[in-house]
């Protein structure tokens, strides 16, 4: 059964840097479209990032220019690498996985079939 699972989430102030972990099982990151959303109380879940197994990357607006998304082939886990963190950006985080290679809609979480518990982010001003 696939596994998915996050860590790296923290309390941290404003301005300040987390890298975000989903160490994946009974998947391969590097051939998987795989993404990551977030939940903040009382709110939907939004996607934040995504990694094709074909190459592509795509960010939310909300975070472009802040966040990296990555994959590391051989511990077979993808990260989020977030900087400049602000208050808003408080929510659990989650990591996700489609059946197939291409993302199409990557910031969609409907289409994705696996997810993880999730990890705290919390920013404070």
């Amino acid at each position: 059964q696939v596994q998915l699972v996050e860590s790296g989430g923290d309390s941290v102030q404003a301005g300040g840097s987390l890298r975000l972990s989903c160490a994946a099982s009974r998947v391969t990151v590097s051939s998987t479209c795989m993404g990551w959303f977030r939940q903040a109380p009382g709110k939907e879940r939004e996607g934040v990032a995504w990694f094709s197994g074909v190459g592509g990357i795509g960010y939310a607006d909300s975070v472009k220019g802040r966040v990296t998304i990555s994959k590391d082939n051989d511990k077979n886990t993808l990260y989020l690498q977030m900087n400049s963190l602000k208050p808003e950006d408080t929510a659990m985080y989650y990591c996700a996985a489609k059946t197939r290679n291409y993302c199409g809609g990557g910031l969609y979480a409907q289409d994705y079939a696996y997810w993880g518990q999730g990890t705290q982010v919390t920013v404070s001003s």
